[in-house]
Order: C-alpha cells, then sequence, then structure tokens
C-alpha cells in the first residue's frame, strides 16, 4: 500500500520551477531521507503531501486521497521547518486543543498528553506559555504535538532544527522508535549524519528534480559516508548514469522500498 505519492510532478512559482517532473510513490512503512541543497525543491514536496500548495502539473496523492481532502490528512503528525506555535497558550493548553481536533477525549486524551509530555522532556514545562519559551524547547513542543495519537504518518522538515546535541540525540530515539512501530516517515534534513542513522531510503533532490534514489547502501559507494555520496551526486562527480546521462539508482523492489524515477525518465 502506498503511503503517498507524486506522479510527474511539477510547481512553478511565476518562471521559477521548484519541482520539475517529479515521480515518487513511497509505501506505508518506509523511512525515507528527502535531502537536497536549498532551493531544491524539498519543502514543496512537503507543502504539496499537506495540501498547503497544487502542483502546477501532476497529481498527488496522500493516503490514496487528494491532499484537498481533509480525511487524507487523519492520523498524520508534521514537525515544519518554522515553528509557529500560538505564543499565549501553555504547552498543556495546545496539546489538549491539538488532541481534541484529533479525535481525542476524556481519559485517553490526558494520558496520551501526559505520555508525550514524559517522552520529549517538557513534562515540568506543561503549564509555561509557549511564546516565553527557547527555540530548542519549542521545538520539543512541535515534536509532542506531532507524535500526539502516534499517527500513521510523520512529515518531518528540518526536525532537529534549534536542538541542542542532547534534543538532537532525543529526535532522533523520537524517529527510530515511531519507524520501530512501523509508521511512515518523510525527513527533510541538511543533517545528512542524522538521515543516515534513522532512514532506511534516502532520495535526493537537485534543482527540483531526482537525482538519485534508494537505499542508503545502494547510494553509498564503499568507502564513503552519506555526506561524501550527497556531495558527489549534487556536484555530478561519478554519479551512474543511464544512456541520456541522467543520474540514476537502481531500482529497489518495489514491495518494500519506495519508487522514484529520476525526472525526465518514464519507469
Amino acid at each position: 500500500m502506498i503511503a503517498f505519492e507524486l506522479a510527474g510532478v511539477s510547481k512553478l512559482y511565476g518562471a521559477r520551477r521548484a519541482l520539475d517532473r517529479v515521480n515518487l510513490a513511497v509505501p506505508v512503512g518506509s523511512s525515507v531521507g528527502l535531502l537536497g541543497p536549498n532551493g531544491a525543491g524539498k519543502t514543496t514536496a512537503l507543502r504539496l503531501l499537506l495540501g498547503f500548495v497544487r502542483p502546477s502539473t501532476g497529481s498527488v496523492r496522500l493516503r490514496g486521497l487528494d491532499p484537498s481532502d481533509p480525511r487524507s490528512r487523519c492520523s498524520l503528525g508534521y514537525v515544519p521547518e518554522r515553528t509557529a506555535l500560538p505564543a499565549r497558550m501553555t504547552v498543556r493548553e495546545l496539546l489538549r486543543l491539538h488532541g481534541g481536533l484529533i479525535g481525542l477525549r476524556g481519559d485517553d486524551l490526558e494520558r496520551e498528553m501526559d505520555a508525550r509530555l514524559v517522552e520529549t522532556g517538557l513534562r515540568d514545562r506543561t503549564s509555561e506559555r509557549i511564546g516565553g519559551l527557547s527555540k530548542g524547547l519549542a521545538q520539543r513542543v512541535s515534536f509532542a504535538q506531532a507524535l500526539l495519537g502516534d499517527p500513521e504518518l510523520l512529515l518531518l522538515d528540518e526536525p532537529t532544527s534549534g536542538l541542542d546535541p542532547l534534543g538532537v540525540r532525543d529526535a532522533r530515539d523520537w524517529i527510530l522508535a515511531a519507524r520501530q512501530r512501523g509508521r511512515t516517515l518523510l525527513v527533510s534534513s541538511h543533517l545528512l549524519t542524522e538521515v543516515e542513522r534513522t532512514c532506511d531510503h534516502v532520495v535526493v533532490l537537485h534543482q527540483g528534480r531526482i537525482a538519485a534514489s534508494g537505499t542508503v547502501a545502494e547510494i553509498v559507494a564503499p568507502g564513503e559516508s552519506l555526506e561524501d555520496a550527497y556531495v558527489r551526486i549534487i556536484r555530478g562527480d561519478g554519479v551512474a548514469a543511464d544512456a541520456s546521462g541522467r543520474p540514476t539508482i537502481a531500482a529497489p523492489a518495489p514491495t518494500s522500498a519506495i519508487e522514484a524515477t529520476p525526472s525526465g525518465e518514464t519507469s
């Protein structure tokens, strides 16, 4: 079963092409790292999946539905690149509001809030207003909100932004725990070491196109780190290419892995 899919998707902002004929299908239970330099189209891809913007061409499906359909976002958690939480609310007030919106009630809501507050290290901060928290603590609140109700799909855009080294390690643990529970994850990040530790597949975007995709083992050559492979792919140094010169990675088995077609090719 496919958790989400972009089929021949292009997105234009005026004359700028943020995404160019992107094909990406991610099965349920996958953990995918979305990589690329600034302006590569990573945040645009996430915004398309969330229904914040519409594709210029192509189609997007989230849980089999158009992202404009509210049902597509059931059991979905989202950590945005820039946290924008209501400053006047306390941490517990925000989680109670969000829990109610996703259908939690009564004792179930209280238990779930308490569990996420403990998990994210916020148990002693519940009565503090969000506007008075540091950036790192606000990022923890964003994680607590995203994890509330144990959603089936997590979209994480630079999830370690603002976190100190202990917070980065905690975030890694939260992501790995969700992965172990069989949740589907899409993690957009510039911290390649964290992607390497938390994701089983990677997709590299460059100039709005998929430059490479596959398992970490398929992307990383012997003697390389993921960072080495990423630099090689983006700079075009020694990337495997098909007869037309477009970068390509051997397609993994569709039953257990993502399917991504380098832009401009047909599958």
